[in-house]
């Protein structure tokens, strides 16, 4: 039977987004339905507004979020009525060139719930990045929902579903894609949402140096607290310099591009030792470019990779951070600034562009 809960959905491009009424049916083979806990409000949920990943709009928006499963439908093992679950973008499809591989951290082909949610008046919504979780309840692929066993306070959900996107990117872009040891020396550049979980990866994986980058103050003081042992404003001195002087001449083993743009990436590759890492975990505008001597790549040696979603498998990754969380190891509570109404979305998407805040989250009625 179709329910009909209260929602967030981007009618056109460019227009605030809209609280209203969809249809939510009952889940078939492979789904599940999912009543929301919590939800982050993410830059990528203000790109669909801006047609930045489409236009088949009208989009049901929202994607970091934590839920209890209301019903599933047949066949689906992983999650039962009543279970605690992270929703997440990369449910593995287990048949792409990469599972087949053993590589389903970069599963090609995830899926999405095969039944489309609507408007009252039957329009299909498009949900974003598959999950649509600006609404009361969603219905997503039962892949989406990762379990989580812990025992939970209500007051720690909205904490762990920001593990859905932007904090597990930073997070995976260090300790997957970056491998970095115990030991080691990181420097992030960007200190938003992702630089600085990226930042609170490092120092949960045991670098001893820790460099954050970034042209805003309040945005280095923030990233001190999640774990930088070393703070630089590129405003007022070279970042490349001021990195290399903060290793003992070298270079940091692994720089992490958190902003994505040909600036930053440059600092990047120059400011890592012989044979170091870079990642670019920062999302690019379209036809960025960037020029680099090719025996400079030749010489310096090392890897220069990109994260995406942070190399991250969701059944393995999940459960992981939030016993490190649970443990008092990985600060996720530092990451919501404020808890809000569906209501108040549109003013925290303009909020989210001041850089005061790393996560608004929006709390729905238990």
């Amino acid at each position: 039977m179709t329910q009909q809960v209260k929602a967030l959905v981007a009618m056109a491009k460019n227009e605030p987004a809209t609280v209203t009424t969809i249809n939510v049916p009952d889940p078939g083979k492979g789904e599940a339905l999912v009543k929301v806990l919590t939800c982050g409000v993410c830059q990528t949920d203000h790109h669909y507004i801006e047609g930045g990943v489409g236009d088949n709009f009208p989009y049901l928006l929202g994607h970091e979020s934590a839920g209890i499963v209301e019903s599933v439908g047949d066949d689906v093992t992983n999650v039962a009525p009543g279970d605690l679950v992270i929703l997440n973008w990369r449910a593995v499809c287990g048949e792409c060139r990469a599972c087949k591989k053993g590589k389903p951290q970069y599963c090609f082909d995830t899926h999405n719930a095969s039944q489309k949610m609507t408007l009252e008046d039957g329009t299909e919504l498009e949900p974003a990045l598959g999950i649509g979780s600006f609404a009361e309840k969603t219905l997503v692929a039962a892949g989406q929902c990762t379990k989580i066993e812990a025992s939970m306070n209500e007051s720690d959900y909205a904490a762990i579903g920001l593990l859905g996107c932007g904090v597990t990117a930073g997070l995976g872009a260090v300790l997957n894609t970056g491998e970095v040891k115990r030991g080691e020396s990181v420097a992030v550049i960007g200190c938003g949402g992702v630089g600085v979980a990226a930042i609170a990866g490092a120092k949960l994986a045991g670098a001893t140096t820790i460099i954050a980058v970034d042209i805003d103050d309040e945005k280095l003081a923030r990233a001190r607290e999640l774990g930088a042992t070393e703070i630089v404003n590129s405003a007022n001195v070279d970042p490349v310099e001021k990195i290399r002087e903060l290793t003992d001449g070298f270079g940091a083993d692994l720089v992490i591009d958190a902003v994505g743009i040909k600036e930053t990436f440059k600092q990047a590759f120059y400011a890592r030792d012989l044979a170091g890492r870079v990642v670019l975990v920062g999302v690019p505008a379209p036809e960025t470019t960037w020029e680099i001597p090719l025996d400079e790549v030749f010489g310096r040696g090392g890897s220069i990779k990109s994260a995406w979603y942070g190399d991250t498998l969701p059944s393995r990754d999940f459960p992981m951070f939030v016993d490190q969380y649970q443990l008092g190891r990985l600060p996720l509570d530092k990451f919501v600034t404020e808890r809000i109404g569906l209501e108040d979305v549109n003013e925290a998407f303009e909020t989210m562009k001041t850089g005061k805040v790393l996560r608004s989250v929006v709390e729905f009625q238990k």
